[in-house]
């Protein structure tokens, strides 16, 4: 960040948008699992933001553009660390917002649903078989280069939370509505999960 910006003389845009992912029970979870996902989804984000928003505060613009999840919006049963990290994404966001804004500098917190990346190839499954919980997954992924483009859409309009697609919205729109109306999707997530735990 900081070669960048000597580089270039100003930082106009910060998009931190590194993450892992570990599916399974707390239960299953070891510190060191806890350890690596705080450090890289949570951390990773707050110290990306704290170094590029020191920059932009002396410049007087720029944009903060978060990754967290729509899993950062409601409950993720079978992904409570990775739910913990991006609630705390979206926590980080929105009260930066209100101290960013009349300092000329903007940000947004990003909360997509299924995307099709690395992220799933990568991730750790603890106690069940990657290949047949994500499969399990009730949406096709949306490709990469389609969420960019909503993003960077999100982005040029300033978008305080850029939440996409429909289900990703309509699930959060329920859950604020009434938090027992997302229920069944939290419950059957980690139904679905302890019953390929079985087989194993």
């Amino acid at each position: 960040i900081e070669r960048t910006y000597s580089d270039h003389g100003q930082i106009d845009y910060m998009f931190n948008f590194a993450g892992i992912l570990i599916v399974g029970e707390v239960f299953d979870m070891e510190i060191e699992d806890w350890s690596r996902i705080l450090d890289v989804n949570l951390k990773g984000v707050a110290y990306g933001t704290a170094i590029a928003y020191s920059i932009m505060v002396k410049q007087g613009f720029g944009h903060i553009v978060n990754m967290s999840s729509y899993q950062g919006l409601i409950p993720a049963g079978a992904a409570t660390a990775y739910a913990t990290t991006k609630y705390g994404v979206v926590g980080l966001s929105m009260s930066l917002c209100s101290e960013a804004a009349k300092l000329g500098i903007k940000v947004s917190v990003v909360c997509p649903g299924f995307i099709d990346t690395p992220l799933f190839q990568t991730a750790d499954v603890l106690k069940a078989d990657r290949g047949e919980v994500f499969s399990g997954i009730p949406f096709k992924l949306m490709e990469a280069k389609d969420a960019a483009n909503v993003i960077l859409r999100g982005v040029e309009r300033n978008q305080k939370i850029i939440i996409f697609p429909f289900y990703a919205r309509l699930f959060w729109y329920l859950y604020r509505i009434h938090p027992v109306l997302a229920s069944p999707l939290v419950s059957g997530l980690i139904k679905n999960f302890r019953a390929l735990k079985v087989k194993h």
